[in-house]
């Protein structure tokens, strides 16, 4: 049995922004995930956006922690060395009764000291020129910013391994016993006791919360269906919203990417499989037509990818975090639904400051770090820099990603450490192989072959993902 003070379960954004944040101070902490890797939820396929807090109602949660998360991000994206931009959100209204509802988010954002600016809709397509000739007036919140969730999410995973923090992927959790005030998690093969349980299990987080209690709240998964179009079509400068409703949430945007493509989507369809990722041409008709509302000349035509991700929605309006009040020290971290991603760091500081505060002592570690050096990566390297370097170290100059351009060097790089790819998503989540115009056309019998070599592993166990997806069906040698 494995002795620790907190269990955290679930490796996405949520959860590893909590191990990020408790692995500065003297805890025995052991984080738990189900999946092959970190973020392979929804943290892997959502909208990317950093919202700034203008949209959640007052008194809320996701009011208070949306904007103080945002804030934090300013400083942890760049002690991470995370890719990020400051894009601004062009919210846009068509017509008298939509600009009434922006009223409503630019009093919020008075309140709540958030910057913005005011367009007509003429001022807004001299900017915006595929901005729809419906829209008549846009707030610009544009301090918003969008990034790799995934990177962000394994780099928080990655700064709390490096602080003392213990990760177990493939860990699905199958029961927890109460004993003698704490708790007995049994997580894959590992039993493991604890003072304290975090739940932040995402879309089954009211199934790991019944193992304790029974739960006041049910998840009610909701699919969002995506296109990627290729990163030559140039769409937008700004992520483009209409104007938010009750019923359809956010809506269907257009988010220009890190990396210079462009998300169209989601539409939101509660759906009764939570695992059921797959994209439907209902849903994707959906995005379609829903979309020409704000914007005009999308080329559907030139998308790369389409794909759906499932958003850990709950039969509460609001974040639920909570203490239990039959089960001391099993803290709920739930519902955590957009705007989630841009909250998780503030989530993580408000559960450390308000529950584990209370079971421990915080003490800081003598010598923790919450920073990480930058990654190579050479499509940002000057000529003269990427030829030093491949004088020093060939693998760099060999090129197995040819639409992104990433290295054999750069995927070596991604199979390092202790939370270091062992799957052909997790090298593409890490480095980009497989991210381009061909999906992975060219470049993922490569990735498997390096895969298969450096893991010392026959290329028919090189799963593209989750435990048993195995590419390989038989040898033909």
């Amino acid at each position: 049995m494995t002795k620790a003070d907190i269990v955290i379960i679930g490796g996405g954004i949520t959860g590893t922004m909590i191990a990020r944040a408790l692995s500065k101070y003297d805890l025995r902490t052991v984080l738990v995930e189900k999946e092959n890797d970190i973020a392979d939820g929804a943290t892997m396929a959502n909208s990317a956006i950093v919202h700034v807090g203008y949209d959640p109602e007052d008194g809320t949660l996701k009011g208070l922690l949306n904007v103080r998360g945002a804030r934090l991000y300013d400083t942890i994206l760049d002690e991470m060395n995370c890719r990020y931009l400051t894009k601004g959100a062009f919210i846009a209204a068509c017509g008298e009764e939509e600009e009434k509802h922006l009223a409503v988010l630019t009093e919020r954002a008075d309140r709540r000291g958030i910057p913005y600016r005011i367009l007509s809709g003429d001022e807004a397509r001299k900017e915006e020129p595929n901005l729809s000739e419906d829209v008549t007036k846009v707030i610009d919140f544009y301090t918003t910013k969008v990034i790799y969730p995934w990177e962000v999410a394994l780099k928080a995973a990655k700064v709390a391994v490096n602080n003392g923090v213990q990760i177990l992927l493939g860990h699905e959790v199958t029961d927890i016993e109460k004993m003698n005030g704490k708790y007995a998690v049994h997580a894959g093969n590992e039993i493991i006791e604890a003072s304290c349980v975090i739940n932040a299990a995402g879309i089954m987080a009211d199934r790991i919360a019944s193992f304790v209690e029974e739960p006041w709240f049910t998840m009610r998964p909701r699919r969002g269906e995506y296109f990627v179009l290729d990163k030559d079509v140039h769409l937008v400068d700004h992520i483009i919203f209409p104007v938010p409703s009750e019923e359809k949430g956010k809506g269907v945007l257009a988010v220009p990417t890190v990396y210079g493509n462009t998300l169209i989507g989601p539409n939101s369809d509660y759906i009764d499989d939570r695992e059921d990722n797959g994209t439907s041409y209902y849903g994707l008709d959906y995005v379609r037509k829903n979309m020409a509302k704000t914007l005009r000349n999308v080329p559907f035509n030139r998308s790369i990818r389409t794909f759906a991700g499932i958003r850990p929605a709950s039969t509460s309006s609001d974040f639920i975090i909570e203490e239990s009040k039959t089960s001391e020290g099993f803290i709920n971290v739930a519902s955590i639904e957009s705007p989630g991603l841009a909250s998780s760091p503030a989530i993580a500081e408000y559960v450390t400051q308000n529950f584990i505060s209370k079971h421990f002592d915080l003490k800081e570690k003598e010598g923790y770090d919450m920073t990480l050096p930058k990654d190579i990566v050479l499509s940002d390297m000057t000529e003269e820099e990427r030829n030093m370097l491949i004088r020093e170290r060939p693998e760099y100059g060999r090129i197995v990603c040819r639409c992104e351009q990433i290295s054999e060097g750069e995927i070596l790089d991604a199979l390092k450490g202790p939370l270091g790819a062992t799957t052909v998503k997790g090298v593409k989540k890490r480095c980009r192989p497989g991210m381009g115009r061909c999906q992975g056309g060219f470049c993922e019998p490569l990735v498997m072959e390096i895969l298969s070599r450096e893991l010392n592993r026959d290329p028919l166990d090189i799963e593209l993902d989750g435990k048993g997806s195995y590419i390989l069906e038989r040898s033909n040698r």
